[in-house]
């Protein structure tokens, strides 16, 4: 009981801190932008070794890589718009700095939260701007780990620093539980649906849910990370396999239509939001030599075999411009 209320008000305290960087101006100075075009076609973008934002020629993806000097845990471009989530502490707590950025990596906001970076996504007309932090944890393995999950509205410029005040409905009924956990935002072409992974009371669910209208229903079981395809039709995910701490998970494709659910031909286990290539084929990180990541693909249908992206690369982005609403 003891660690449970300890627990609790760690997590209140750092709810406060996240609220007071998200409303405050940055002191520290902004990071320079990379020589990078991201509405440039034929090309495709990453995080490096370093965390350096860096591009290749997409047809080419072991080509020499254009690095630039923005440095990232996380990043995900689209529509013009880019999202950087850069880590770092403050009064000895995690933070992490979310940064707004224009097609060549230029800063048009940031929002100072408390957390360590985790999950980033852009809609892809480039209006929205999705953002996952871990307030306490590290891992979507591990137990008692509490995320926030926000979403921007770069028309607007309006912030919400975390979705759990949306209305959840489980099977039809309104949810209401205290260890609600959303993670791993993915926008459809409209700008209003997404879809996201909820957790409460030890299952986690795929939601699909409405800005405008501000609520979310729940579609099936056991959907991390979700993914939507360049058009529109099916989701990649990562599915819990095994309780194993090792291999717990595995990508599918989920087929919105049917619900009919394909496992994809990548055996090993990928803790990763995994990026569309194009309708066909997605790409994902997962673990490579020395502690760092090597981006993948596979294809989205569950035949052929995984092939080697990018060696030393995490956080693949394939820019493209979309007209939104």
């Amino acid at each position: 009981m003891k660690r449970a209320l300890v627990l609790a008000a760690s997590i209140v305290a750092l709810a406060a801190v996240a609220i007071t960087y998200a409303v405050l101006a940055a002191s520290d100075p902004s990071p320079a932008g990379a020589a990078l075009d991201t509405t440039r076609s034929g090309q495709l973008l990453f995080l490096d070794a370093g965390g350096r934002v860096a591009a290749v020629p997409s047809d080419d993806p072991g080509a020499a890589r254009t690095v630039g000097d923005l440095n990232c845990r996380r990043f995900h471009s689209s529509g013009g718009t880019a999202v950087c989530l850069a880590a770092g502490v403050r009064g000895g707590l995690p933070r992490t700095s979310a940064l707004i950025l224009d097609s060549e990596l230029r800063e048009t906001n940031r929002l100072n939260l408390a957390g360590v970076p985790s999950r980033a996504r852009v809609s892809p007309s480039g209006r929205m701007v999705a953002w996952t932090v871990f307030v306490t944890g590290e891992s979507y393995n591990a137990t008692g780990f509490s995320t926030w999950t926000g979403i921007l509205d770069t028309r607007t410029g309006y912030p919400i620093v975390n979705i759990e005040t949306i209305p959840l409905y489980i099977d039809g009924r309104r949810h209401h539980a205290p260890d609600v956990n959303f993670w791993g935002v993915t926008f459809a072409a409209d700008d209003n649906r997404f879809y996201a992974t909820v957790s409460t009371r030890g299952r986690t669910y795929l939601v699909e849910a409405d800005y405008a209208k501000w609520e979310a229903r729940t579609l099936r079981d056991n959907v991390e990370c979700p993914s939507l395809s360049p058009d529109g039709t099916r989701l990649a995910f990562k599915k819990r396999v095994s309780p194993s701490a090792a291999d717990p998970w595995r990508l599918h494709v989920l087929d919105l239509v049917t619900m009919r659910e394909t496992p994809l031909a990548e055996t090993a286990s990928v803790d990763d939001q995994a990026q569309w290539l194009s309708d066909s084929e997605v790409a994902y990180a997962r673990p490579g030599a020395a502690g760092g990541s090597d981006i993948w693909a596979v294809p989205a249908d569950g035949s052929g075999s995984p092939r080697l992206l990018i060696s030393a690369a995490s956080s693949p982005s394939m820019p493209i411009r979309v007209d939104g609403p």
